[in-house]
């Protein structure tokens, strides 16, 4: 009873596999038995391309030992289609180099791409089948949808790029100056010689004094009365002299200003041996043997070993007696001045009244004070062609950029002198990038460490794919392509904080963040004002970020 069973089953499997390879045609009717699937579901937009894979299930017994199938995938979107390269499978007694599914049944797997055109953002891709029996080519009945698509979330991307900041400036609004004189005293001795008060040097001191009461930029704040003693003798010696010649000192400062007090600090001080101007002046002497002077004050530290070192080269301390320790029996008077610069208002001012005045450190800064293009241009310009000024003409440069003057833009950067700074560079990737010169931009934003360089690089890492690498570069920035860099990594949690701008391109993203999250209500909120901006109302039309609220 068993055997009889067991050949009723036998003559069933031989029946079924005589109807369904008996002719390859018969593949084409029995469609239904393949199985066909298709991944990503959602076809996706990467770097201007659309990758997708798929896979064919054949059963036992379906595929015709003699049979050629040929698979022919095919993205259909608005406007048109593209297939990609076909896919040929062969039964077990085809001789050619196709890949070979046996009649027990099997698998066949595939990976197209196609490069995006405007449009296949509402598609789909399907396999359009056929099988060949000899020289007859036979349709399958129907195409096999395995996808829908194509997302272009990541074409939100903002590509103007971040120019350089402006050049820093090194505009003082208070100058400091010093105004300086000094008498001499002879050997040993703190009195005031009385031709000492009337030399030149004393006179044009006086006469800067009075010149400032008129000055109503400048202002004496303060002055210094350095009283010093030569460093031959004792240290002792010189202690005291050094003290008492500073009173003189101040009594004959007195004497100087009487027509003109100062009205500022006074600040008297003593230097008992003047080693440090000693050393200055042997330097700048023509003394022949100032070398060896200069080598002795470094290998002694002890004013009494130095003066006995030198005084033992006779020939040299007579020349030094004669020449140089006169110079240091002196008090020196010290004026310090501030000088108030133009103020904000003045300098704005000269712009239009009397711009050539300007130096280039007013000019910079001057840019900084005005808001409007054509002013901060002239400004920028004048420091540019003035003092030939590579800080100018990368600003300028930024300013173009600003304002969307691309050609602008490249005149004044091809006026840069320095071509290596990490302000060039990022100027120059920007331009780069607004020509759509990816790989020239990205080579140079590599070549820049400010950080409107690596939140720039940030966009070609969106544009190339790189969605990890760009969140990574633009966390915590504030960047405007931060909250979809989030949105391509899928960190929605993170997205909608940075998405805070009130226009219709941040609703944009905020709606495909609420979409994903299946809050529909959210989603006709974010498109409310979305709808304010034409082309993003009819992107949003088609865009399959919102299939199920279109639903």
């Amino acid at each position: 009873m068993k055997q009889s069973i067991l050949k009723i089953f036998s003559f069933a499997v031989l029946g079924f596999a005589l109807i369904s390879c008996s002719n390859p045609s018969k593949m084409a009717k029995e469609s239904v038995l393949m199985g066909v699937d298709g991944n990503p579901k959602v076809l996706e937009v990467i770097a201007d391309e659309i990758t997708a894979s798929y896979s064919i299930t054949f059963p036992e017994g379906y595929f015709h030992p003699k049979a050629i199938l040929e698979v022919v995938p095919v993205l259909v979107y608005e406007g048109g289609e593209v297939a990609a390269p076909t896919q040929k499978l062969q039964g077990e007694k085809i001789t050619d180099n196709f890949n070979v599914i046996p009649v027990a049944g099997g698998k066949a797997s595939n990976t197209v791409k196609f490069a995006y055109v405007p449009g296949m953002e509402k598609s789909h891709l399907e396999l359009r089948i056929a099988v060949w029996n000899k020289l007859k080519k036979i349709d399958f009945p129907a195409a096999y949808k395995v996808a829908d698509g194509a997302n272009i979330t990541y074409k939100l991307v903002h590509k103007t790029g971040m120019s350089s900041p402006l050049a820093q400036d090194n505009y003082k609004k208070i100058i400091s100056e010093k105004k300086e004189t000094q008498i001499l005293y002879t050997i040993n001795s703190d009195k005031v010689r009385p031709k000492e008060l009337t030399k030149a040097e004393i006179k044009e001191f006086e006469k800067f004094l009075a010149d400032i009461k008129a000055d109503e930029r400048r202002e004496v704040v303060g002055t210094d009365i350095v009283a010093y003693a030569s460093p031959d003798g004792p240290e002792t010696l010189n202690n005291k002299l050094s003290d008492k010649r500073s009173s003189s000192a101040l009594k004959a400062f007195e004497k100087i200003t009487k027509k003109n007090p100062v009205d500022a600090p006074v600040n008297v001080s003593t230097v008992a041996e003047d080693w440090e101007g000693f050393q200055e002046l042997v330097a700048a002497s023509t003394i022949q043997d100032k070398e060896l002077i200069i080598r002795v004050l470094s290998m002694y530290n002890d004013p009494a070993v130095r003066e006995r070192e030198i005084k033992n080269m006779s020939k040299v301390f007579k020349t030094l007696s004669d020449k140089i320790l006169p110079e240091l029996r002196r008090a020196r008077f010290i004026a310090n001045v501030d000088y108030t610069n133009y103020s904000d208002e003045e300098l704005v001012n000269l712009v239009n009244t009397n711009i050539e005045i300007m130096d280039v450190e007013a000019l910079l800064y001057t840019a900084t004070l005005v808001n409007d293009y054509a002013t901060k241009v002239k400004i920028y310009s004048k420091a540019g062609e003035k003092f030939n000024c590579d800080r100018a003409y990368n600003s300028l440069t930024s300013i173009h950029l600003d304002n969307n003057k691309l050609a602008d833009a490249k005149a004044s950067i091809a006026k840069v002198s320095n071509k290596t700074t990490a302000v060039y560079m990022n100027n120059a990737g920007v331009i780069a990038l607004r020509e759509k010169n990816y790989k020239g931009a990205a080579d140079m934003f590599a070549k820049s460490n400010i950080k409107e360089a690596k939140q720039n690089s940030a966009i070609i890492d969106i544009l190339d794919g790189r969605y990890k690498e760009a969140a990574a570069k633009l966390a915590g920035t504030g960047d405007d392509n931060e909250g979809l860099a989030y949105i391509l990594t899928n960190q929605l949690d993170k997205a909608l904080p940075a998405l805070t701008h009130d226009c219709p391109h941040a609703a944009y993203m905020r709606a495909i963040v609420y979409a994903r999250q299946g809050k529909m209500s959210e989603v006709a909120k974010q498109l409310t004002k979305v709808y304010e901006n034409e082309n993003f109302k009819k992107r949003s039309e088609k865009d399959i970020e919102f299939a199920k609220f279109r639903e």
